[in-house]
């Protein structure tokens, strides 16, 4: 049997043009002036600084109409995905700035200079090897990851060794030469644990009863230590609470992560450009966007001669016409990236001075405990603006504030009622959370119970669970572990 249905499918389709500024709504400062760049290098219609003349609309207007014999483009009917292809497009336009509210860009350039396994096979011919230990040394500097820790089972190396280097050896050769490459630089390096990392430092410290000490609690009650069960500690080694405290401090001044501190392996920590900055004059707040998102831009003034210059001509030729259309082409991606510019600029200062007003109170004060609970919602209604255009402002930039530079996304946090019935910020309990474990006795930390009781003494009746949610996102360890001498 045949059914006939009638559907009706409602369906929003963005224009090039509309994701393009979404992508310029979501970078930060710089970059910004990278993408703003990479446009000006693209487009020669289009020229930073002043404007000379004031007179290039109506040329623009008056020498070009879209007559029958040129083609009139129908934004509306551009699929999206062949906009976003790669097809003669360039490079920037295909970059992944569109994200969701919950992305962030992974992608972080590495430092330049000698890799970390090269400085270690560096410092490798200083050793006196022969072919097979300089081989079995040269695998063992690969298999070093990014900490400084080999993390494979001797026993796999050694298959490996024989599989792909076709190098023959027992499990007892392959130690001696780990112990060679366990003698470079940073101390620790090749370890293949923990305790193991820690020990090798503290045998090239110089030895004292205290480096003894935490050599020895290291490898035979590793478990009681990383448990912190220090009375367990005490009975096991017959040493005196000072004693204990001393071998624990030598500890505690190690290098978990002997890859980590080679700055040829770590990634460049981008230097943060506050996109916003907030004063306080004369008790008010004065918000002000970052100049450097303000560029001065026009469109070229040849540009403007070529259409004056096809103006004039009595004679039109096609080869002019072609011209013509190049230039208007050039011309109008100026126009609008120039306009594109306005409207980011106009979208994040809105954006910044609504959030602003509406957690006016923190920052008069830059007491944490002042933020009011707010959610994208609360700013996209107030500014009439999709949640999505608020969190690519939020997610990505910074603001400068009397109390240092903040994240903006930091500002927002989800809402609880307090005993009162009145509506608190997270942000505000994780802040009195904080300060409790803070001033707690270190002895005798506070277990998440205690904390939620404190905490429902206070006003603020959450679950067990909640607190431990709270603590374990501050990066508060468990009460145990949080226990000293």
């Amino acid at each position: 049997m045949l059914k006939q249905h009638l559907q009706f499918k409602l369906s929003q389709k963005l224009s090039p043009q509309q994701i393009q500024l979404m992508k310029l709504i979501q970078l930060p400062t710089q970059a910004f002036e990278q993408r703003l760049k990479q446009e000006l290098e693209e487009n020669p219609a289009l020229e930073s600084g002043k404007e000379e003349s004031d007179t290039l609309d109506d040329l623009y207007e008056d020498t070009y109409d879209d007559s029958a014999d040129n083609e009139n483009i129908d934004t509306d009917e551009i699929n999206i995905d062949d906009y976003l292809s790669d097809d003669e497009i360039p490079d920037y336009r295909t970059q992944a700035n569109n994200y969701s509210a919950d992305d962030e860009d992974k992608q972080v350039p590495y430092a330049a200079g000698t890799s970390f396994n090269q400085y270690l096979l560096n410092q490798l011919n200083t050793e006196y090897l022969d072919d097979q230990e300089w081989a079995i040394a040269e695998f063992l500097v690969g298999s070093v990851d990014e900490s400084g820790y080999i993390r494979r089972p001797l026993p796999d190396i050694m298959d490996d060794l024989a599989f792909t280097q076709n190098i023959y050896v027992e499990e007892d050769k392959i130690k001696e030469v780990l112990k060679i490459v366990q003698d470079l630089d940073p101390p620790g390096v090749a370890a293949r644990s923990l305790d193991e990392c820690l020990i090798i430092q503290l045998k090239r410290k110089e030895q004292k009863p205290s480096v003894e000490l935490a050599i020895n609690i290291l490898e035979r009650s590793f478990e009681h230590f990383t448990k912190k069960h220090y009375s367990k500690l005490l009975q096991k080694h017959h040493v005196s609470e000072e004693e204990l405290k001393e071998a624990i401090s030598e500890i505690e001044k190690l290098n978990p992560k002997p890859g980590g501190s080679y700055s040829g392996n770590t990634r460049l920590i981008e230097h943060i450009v506050p996109d916003f900055s907030i004063k306080i004059v004369d008790g008010e707040l004065e918000l002000t966007l970052n100049g450097r998102n303000a560029p001065e831009l026009h469109v070229s003034k040849d540009y403007s001669n070529m259409l004056e210059g096809y103006k004039n001509a009595k004679e039109k030729s096609k080869a002019q016409k072609d011209t013509v259309m190049f230039i208007k082409q050039k011309l109008d991606a100026a126009k609008w990236f120039i306009d594109a510019i306005r409207q980011r600029q106009q979208t994040l200062y809105i954006t910044m001075s609504t959030i602003m007003e509406y957690q006016k109170e923190y920052f008069l004060t830059g007491d944490e405990r002042k933020l009011r609970p707010m959610i994208l919602k609360d700013i996209a209604d107030k500014i009439d603006m999709d949640v999505s255009t608020v969190s690519r402002v939020a997610n990505s930039k910074y603001v400068d504030t009397p109390y240092g530079t903040k994240l903006i996304k930091d500002f927002f946090s989800e809402a609880m009622k307090n005993e009162q019935g009145e509506d608190v910020s997270t942000k505000e309990i994780k802040k009195i959370l904080e300060t409790v474990i803070k001033d707690e006795e270190k002895k005798k930390p506070l277990t998440d119970a205690k904390l939620a009781k404190i905490l429902k003494d206070r006003g603020y009746p959450i679950a067990r669970r909640t607190v431990a949610k709270y603590r374990e996102q501050l990066g508060i360890p468990v009460a145990r572990l949080r226990k000293e001498i």
